[in-house]
């Protein structure tokens, strides 16, 4: 059984494509003289801070054009800085959380109550799209009931601002060489490194050597993170950034939130099948996984969003 395995192995990794080995952070400074250790900045990191940062910006230049919400902004620019604050915490809360109930309770239920610490252990690792999303969504019902503003306008600039963050993490998911994709005799398959470095994040580089770790028997794998880069990051952040300033969707509020909700769920029930279900969930039929599951809500949540949108007449500039 050994030797067919390898066998096997060896077949699917023969032509397959070089994992780019990357270093997982940008650069690192050494704060050792102060008795801190190393400091890295992490290309995850960094994908997380230039998609807040971009969002900003992008949301910035929205509100400051009240053409396309149909003659009035939703939000003033004091307003838009305060609610980053809110979608931030729901972004940190809200994946935590979400990871420790869709993952971790149902499946690594006896490591939470051996270590309960694990829970503020976010370096580790483990946040949830889902939890996220359904954090961000509390925050801004929060936000619209405090400040009487239009719950679905600022539902509108969250959800064409939010593929951005979501392409750049994908892409350092990649780079970490995690949420690799299932296996492939596909030409475009690629061989991430597969080893384990005892207490290193991402699991399969050694910091210390500065080397990723092998061990001898991977076979080619698709690159899924790229594939959710794309389908559920850039091709939403393209379609809708057309609709808003070609065709003027923010004048029906809820319009494109709903079609980012579709569309992400689209994408993400797409590359399911071809990304490697993560290994302590069981119980599921190889053709559902979780992220399936988790995408239900957002297909009815979308699809409602679009209809109640559509049934209104748009806005129209005074």
């Amino acid at each position: 059984m050994f030797d067919t395995m390898t066998l096997l192995g060896a077949h699917l990794a023969a032509g397959a494509l070089s994992f780019p080995e990357m270093s997982p952070a940008i650069f690192s400074i050494d704060f050792g003289f102060l008795g801190l250790g190393k400091f890295h900045l992490r290309w995850y990191a960094l994908g997380y801070m230039a998609g807040i940062g971009l969002a900003w910006w992008y949301a910035t230049a929205m509100i400051k054009r009240p053409a396309l919400f149909g003659g009035t902004s939703p939000l003033t620019k004091d307003q838009l800085d305060d609610i980053m604050f809110w979608i931030i915490l729901g972004i940190i809360l809200g994946g935590r959380i979400g990871y420790i109930l869709f993952y971790m309770v149902p499946y690594q239920f006896d490591a939470l109550i051996a270590d309960p610490g694990t829970i503020l252990r976010i370096w580790d690792g483990g946040m949830s799209f889902h939890g996220g999303i359904s954090g961000v969504a509390i925050a801004l019902v929060y936000f619209a009931w405090s400040r009487k503003v239009s719950l679905y306008s600022i539902g509108d600039i969250a959800g064409v601002v939010a593929p951005i963050g979501i392409g750049l993490v994908r892409i350092a998911n990649f780079i970490n060489a995690e949420l690799y994709g299932r296996h492939t005799d596909s030409s475009w398959g690629m061989i991430f490194p597969e080893g384990i470095v005892p207490g290193s994040t991402p699991p399969a580089y050694n910091w210390d050597t500065g080397q990723w770790v092998y061990t001898g028997f991977e076979t080619a794998r698709f690159p899924s993170q790229l594939y959710e880069s794309a389908l559920e990051g850039w091709l939403p952040l393209i379609v809708l950034s057309i609709l808003i300033w070609r065709f003027g969707a923010l004048k029906r509020p809820g319009l494109v939130a709903g079609l980012f909700l579709l569309m992400y769920a689209f994408g993400r029930t797409m590359v399911e099948n071809f990304r490697m279900p993560d290994s302590f969930v069981h119980g599921l039929p190889e053709w559902l996984t979780m992220g399936q599951i988790l995408s239900i809500p957002m297909w009815l949540g979308g699809a409602w969003l679009v209809w109640n949108a559509l049934k209104q007449k748009p806005a129209k500039q005074a």
